[in-house]
């Protein structure tokens, strides 16, 4: 027996949040502790990025820029699926993650010489929070089989909930003794250490799995995006020329081109939309709720900001709470027992619910449980599913397509629904019941995606095939 694979004590406690066998539980906690550092880095970067764009300029600019960060990913995941294709994984996430370590010292310079940051910091953010999230995943895909990640992806989630959790708590501790653009540079720290771990668990995998390989054929040589390893034989599979284009696919060439990642992206896209519409309502209501009760003489003798702020604290740590909590006791059994071929419907379901409750009783109370509800289950359950999602695709697809979904398609949800509301504001004046009905009829078309998605995971992974292109007509 590999001394990899005898059960340790580590092993058998994680066993009570997920079905982890003999060697997976450390490789399971190296890769949560990894995500963990990068949420954490952008936790701390969040509230940054928010201080200097609205104490610089204004909420409306804020809105208009994510419109900025879609034009910019349309040249940057093309180059991102490039360079996949030309180098390895551990270069590849070596390459990307020390581009983004000194654009935050580059940041910190320019801050002392009090060099406007809001506007570039804020683009900057939105697209390193996409980017860098889905590299990991990506590589967490590469290192795991279909089985293993759907036993072991829950534990690697649950770090990257709690790094969501721990990020905003070393930010309200820290902000006053450090500053600003100090955090900043706490952050590259963490991203740093993180990309430790991650060189740590790739030579790991290679010596635990490609140690009988000549060099020329292991992922220590071949390009990120390119073949397939294949655990029962111990060999690189490549891609015979009906898979993909002799010089390989561009990333949003692969998309568009297979149905099964086509679905996905809308999937994620339609997922932003309503979400980030149901955020809209949110605000709109919390915004009425607290002018109404400073009017009655019901706030406590708070302002409307604080109000607010004592608002949306409150309703953050209820959702960080129940995120962490389904990730920790319910989403290795839901994929246990359920399976993700039904699972990636759960929250289409609860957000349809919610929205309909919403469309007839728009309350203060009922507009933060449905939004409790659907963030919750989106941190903590849709997150590991979509990421269990690529578990049956090819190497190419993992690092290139899923660029270009987590970052684009998420992005364009964005758009869509700052879209949405700019025309329901200025044009059709519609009430909070009415932004819910526009969700009601976008959760409808995201569940029945959701449904097709799952139907054809369940396909690809009975058949041990993954997704293809389409062959070029001769």
């Amino acid at each position: 027996m590999h001394p990899d694979e005898s059960t340790s004590t580590l092993d058998r406690f994680l066993r009570l949040f997920s079905d982890v066998r003999g060697g997976e539980g450390f490789r399971a906690l190296l890769l949560a502790l990894n995500i963990f550092l990068i949420l954490t880095a952008y936790s701390i970067l969040k509230p940054i990025r928010d201080a200097l764009i609205l104490g610089e300029y204004s909420a409306v600019l804020k809105s208009y820029l994510s419109a900025g960060q879609v034009v910019l990913l349309v040249g940057l995941v093309p180059l991102y699926g490039m360079i996949a294709g030309r180098v390895p994984r551990r270069h590849l996430i070596n390459s990307v993650t020390a581009f983004f370590i000194g654009c935050l010292a580059l940041f910190y310079i320019l801050a002392q010489y009090e060099v406007p940051l809001g506007i570039p910091f804020f683009v900057w953010t939105g697209i390193f929070n996409v980017m860098i999230i889905a590299q990991f995943w990506s590589f967490a895909n590469d290192v795991y089989t279909n089985d293993e990640g759907e036993r072991l992806f829950p534990i690697v989630g649950f770090g990257m909930a709690l790094g969501a959790v721990s990020g905003a708590f070393i930010t309200g501790i820290l902000i006053e003794p450090l500053g600003l653009y100090q955090l900043m540079l706490l952050a590259a720290g963490l991203l740093a250490l993180g990309l430790v771990i991650t060189n740590y668990v790739d030579r790991r995998e290679r010596q635990r799995t490609e140690s009988h390989l000549p060099p020329m054929s292991t992922t220590a040589e071949i390009p990120a995006a390119t073949g397939e390893f294949r655990i029962e034989t111990g060999e690189f599979k490549l891609p015979t020329e009906g898979e993909v284009e002799p010089e390989g696919a561009s990333a949003f060439a692969l998309v568009f081109r297979i149905r099964y990642l086509l679905l996905i992206g809308l999937l994620v896209m339609l997922l932003n939309w309503v979400n980030t519409n149901g955020g809209f309502i949110l605000d709109l209501t919390i915004e009425k709720a607290a002018r109404e009760a400073i009017a009655a003489g019901t706030a406590g003798g708070l302002s409307v900001k604080e109000y607010i702020a004592k608002f949306v604290a409150s309703f953050q740590g209820v959702v960080n709470l129940l995120t962490l909590l389904i990730q920790l006791f319910l989403v290795s059994r839901i994929l246990k027992y359920v399976g993700a071929k039904w699972a990636i419907g759960f929250l289409p379901v609860i957000a349809l619910g919610g929205y309909i409750v919403l469309a007839f009783y728009p309350a203060m109370s009922a507009i933060r449980w449905a939004k409790t509800a659907e963030n919750s289950t989106d941190y903590s359950l849709n997150n590991t599913v979509r990421a269990v999602l690529f578990l049956p695709t090819t190497r190419e697809q993992k690092y290139k397509a899923k660029q270009a979904i987590d970052s684009f398609f998420h992005r364009a949800g964005d758009v869509l629904s700052a879209m949405v509301v700019f025309v329901g504001t200025t044009y059709l004046a519609l009430s909070p019941s009415g932004f819910a009905t526009v969700n009601i009829v976008l959760a409808l078309v995201w569940l029945v995606i959701a449904v097709a998605i799952g139907r054809k995971y369940q396909h690809l992974v009975d058949s041990g095939r993954p997704p293809t292109m389409p062959r070029k007509a001769a």
